[in-house]
């Protein structure tokens, strides 16, 4: 059983995760320290402001940590803190709950109309 407080309690980790291009942001990370071309690239065709304010967004909440190598050209790379890193587990969650529902929800999408009613077959 949840505790019906439970929306309320996971508020801030759905204020995270809400966004476009967040979840695919994050996922990126759990594979090591990147750069923003890196990002960039990996996440096409997400746009330059977007990306810089996903990350920003997570460094600021204390998910991703930035750090700036001076030099010429300047570099900046973007890694998980601990409590990013402890976001996994919540992205296994999801992968598993996939591989066990996901066939279904795909099967019913393809059974909705374009006005999100179900049609015939």
């Amino acid at each position: 059983m949840m505790d019906r407080s439970c929306p309320g309690t996971v508020e801030p980790i759905l204020e995270i995760l809400d966004g476009k291009w967040t979840l695919l942001l994050l996922f990126e990370l759990f594979n090591g320290t990147r750069r923003f071309g890196e990002l960039r690239r990996k996440l096409q065709p997400i746009s330059p402001k977007t990306l810089t304010d996903r990350l920003r967004m997570l460094e600021e909440k204390g998910i991703v940590r930035r750090t700036l190598y001076p030099g010429v050209p300047l570099h900046v790379e973007y890694e998980l803190t601990e409590s990013g890193q402890g976001l996994q587990p919540i992205f296994e969650a999801m992968w598993t709950w996939t591989q066990e529902y996901g066939a279904y929800l795909k099967e019913e999408s393809y059974e909705m109309g374009v006005e999100g009613e179900k049609v015939n077959r």
